[in-house]
């Protein structure tokens, strides 16, 4: 599959639970499979159980790289991947946040709870106030991120946030999608940004 040459690190953000469905396993495993085919490095918050755990193993078995970010209060209940190509561990946090956006080429949403949405909610702001530019993409995995889109194009429709900001992201169906979705997404500027925060 054709890249854009900068595209070469991809942030993830994900689930740490083990009892969800297994069809968002089968999803991240196949995301995965797509990174290690295009030689991509995975940027994921270091975890070794549920989403991040699956995305972790698949990565270790094709030979894939990946970097995790986590905070040093995880590590010390290791919660961390033992397999991780790089290791990083920070003081708290919104340290680990802004590690992950900051490495990252473009940044991608598989279904996940209230980290993930508190992760996903963070670089959208900022992107919308220009402090970062990456592709970011939600993988809507059996419609799980139905409810979250349709609330971000309210706040469009009731004027909370410029229409314009419907192309900070895209929404995608399958980890297939994922690489294309970002490929096709325009740069985001500061001056885009700026020029729409106050509609």
């Amino acid at each position: 599959m054709p890249q854009t040459p900068k595209i070469q690190k991809i942030a993830v953000y994900c689930a740490s639970s083990t009892k969800i469905a297994p069809n968002y396993f089968s999803a991240a495993e196949r995301l995965a499979e797509i990174f290690a085919e295009n030689n991509i490095e995975l940027i994921f918050g270091a975890g070794k159980m549920g989403l991040m755990g699956k995305l972790a193993d698949t990565m270790v078995r094709l030979g894939g790289k990946m970097t995790g970010v986590i905070p040093e209060f995880m590590v010390s209940l290791q919660w961390h991947h033992p397999q991780c190509t790089e290791l990083v561990i920070t003081k708290d946090m919104a340290e680990r946040k802004t590690t992950i956006w900051q490495r990252a080429d473009a940044l991608v949403a598989l279904p996940g709870g209230i980290g993930t949405l508190d992760e996903i909610s963070e670089v959208l702001s900022l992107k919308q106030l220009g402090q970062l530019s990456q592709p970011i993409v939600f993988v809507n995995t059996d419609g799980y991120y139905d409810g979250l889109i349709q609330l971000l194009h309210r706040f469009m429709d009731e004027k909370f946030m410029s229409p314009v900001f419907d192309k900070m992201f895209r929404v995608v169906s399958t980890p297939e999608e994922v690489l294309p979705a970002i490929a096709e997404q325009d740069g985001w500027s500061i001056d885009v940004a700026q020029k729409h925060t106050h509609i």
